[in-house]
């Protein structure tokens, strides 16, 4: 988990954009490669229409094909709960289904009602999810692999382990953002400079959407268009790399 600590402030500023153009920043800082980073389509999103999730990753393993060895089912997840606090900010539960094929539900009604009124941002599972209608009511954002009608034996085994989700290894703590569009993770050395930069970058394609949706557009003119976004662009991505 990195000492890098991000106010709520910047979290909040974090959450009014979509994860598309929250990528499209990281890009710009070249820290990673382009194609790392990012969760892939077996993650879905549940709530297209809520506002993005962002927050910390709180990871554990899940299994439901056979009873676990405690007698608790659920035993694990006030153990859950009491770790949210280690956190640096809103906890995101991060599963990694263990079992192949996925048997049933990693989560319901109950799991997320407790989640959520403990302060989690939201839930993302490599398995399965159930009672969406009354998850919806929640207003809580979760992003799975399928829908299943039942819970199995489900048991959580490990709790702040690393977990593979989506072609993604995630870490305890790593920073999350997520939407309609899927879910990425956020370097956090560079978090606070994204909000802004996502703001500029929004400015600089203004100008080819604004060019395109006036009149007399031409070819000619379109490549200016875009020429003078790029422009913006590579200045942008120049300033970010510096900093």
């Amino acid at each position: 988990m990195s000492n890098v600590t991000l106010s709520a402030d910047v979290l909040a500023q974090l959450a009014k954009y979509d994860t598309p153009t929250v990528c499209n920043v990281i890009e710009l800082f070249d820290v990673r490669p382009r194609n790392v980073g990012y969760m892939n389509d077996s993650i879905r999103c549940c709530f297209p229409k809520l506002p993005p999730m962002v927050g910390f990753a709180l990871t554990s393993t899940f299994r439901s094909m056979a009873p676990p060895r405690s007698a608790d089912v659920y035993g694990s997840l006030s153990d859950q709960v009491e770790r949210f606090a280690e956190l640096p900010g809103p906890p995101v539960l991060v599963f990694q289904d263990l079992d192949e094929p996925t048997t049933s539900a990693t989560f319901g009604e109950v799991m997320c009602t407790i989640y959520k009124n403990f302060g989690s941002a939201g839930l993302i599972t490599s398995g399965a999810g159930r009672d969406l209608d009354q998850v919806a009511v929640l207003d809580y954002p979760v992003f799975t692999n399928g829908t299943i009608c039942s819970h199995g034996y489900c048991h959580i085994p490990q709790i702040n382990v690393p977990v593979t989700v989506g072609g993604v290894s995630i870490d305890p703590g790593v920073l999350l953002h997520g939407d309609v569009n899927g879910v990425t993770t956020i370097p956090v050395e560079i978090a606070s400079e994204i909000p802004d930069a996502c703001q500029e970058l929004m400015a600089a394609e203004q100008v080819v959407l604004d060019y395109c949706r006036g009149t007399g557009i031409t070819a000619q003119g379109l490549a200016a268009a875009r020429k003078e976004c790029g422009d913006l662009i590579n200045k942008l991505a120049a300033q970010l790399k510096r900093s």
